[in-house]
């Protein structure tokens, strides 16, 4: 990989290879992992990653059909089906009929669902306040700027445009 110029802040610039980048934001990802299980773990042991990544596309997107779901998470959808099945036996998510058409399933989340992913994005946000009480204040503003290139290269929503609600009442 070439070696290309990357902005540090609003005041600086170094010469960082990509390979240096790559391996920064594997480091970077290892540890957001880790506090993603960790924060899961604590709020609820029964629900797994994959799961709790279709409630918060949920909760971001509001209520989809399955396909759509199955688009947003990247995966085949008869897995989405198996998926849905799980949480809709935890009263995690809802399935009903589209309002635009009958014969189209959607899936909301429930208020539970909604309430689950609340309190593990709070205890994440916990935890990863933590961490980032220990970044040094000379690196804090480079390591915003930076994640928030990640974000945007990666098209996440920012937390403002992040949840839409839940759609419906708990069965």
């Amino acid at each position: 990989m070439g070696t290309s110029l990357r902005a540090l802040c609003n005041t600086c610039t170094v010469q960082v290879s990509d390979t240096e980048v790559v391996d920064a934001v594997l480091r970077a990802s290892r540890v957001l992992v880790a506090v993603a299980v960790r924060s899961l773990a604590a709020v609820d042991d029964d629900v797994t990653l994959p799961q709790y990544r279709a409630l918060v596309v949920l909760a971001s997107q509001g209520p989809l059909r399955a396909n759509e779901l199955a688009e947003a998470l990247g995966i085949h959808p008869s897995s989405t089906t198996r998926l849905c099945d799980r949480l809709v036996a935890k009263r995690l998510v809802h399935r009903g009929e589209s309002a635009a058409n009958r014969r189209e399933v959607t899936i909301r989340l429930t208020p539970k669902g909604r309430r689950l992913v609340d309190a593990v994005t709070a205890r994440r946000r916990a935890d990863i306040a933590a961490i980032a009480a220990n970044v040094p204040a000379r690196e804090r503003a480079a390591t915003v700027h930076a994640l928030h290139a990640l974000g945007e290269a990666a098209d996440e929503p920012d937390d403002a445009a992040w949840f839409t609600g839940i759609d419906g009442v708990e069965p």
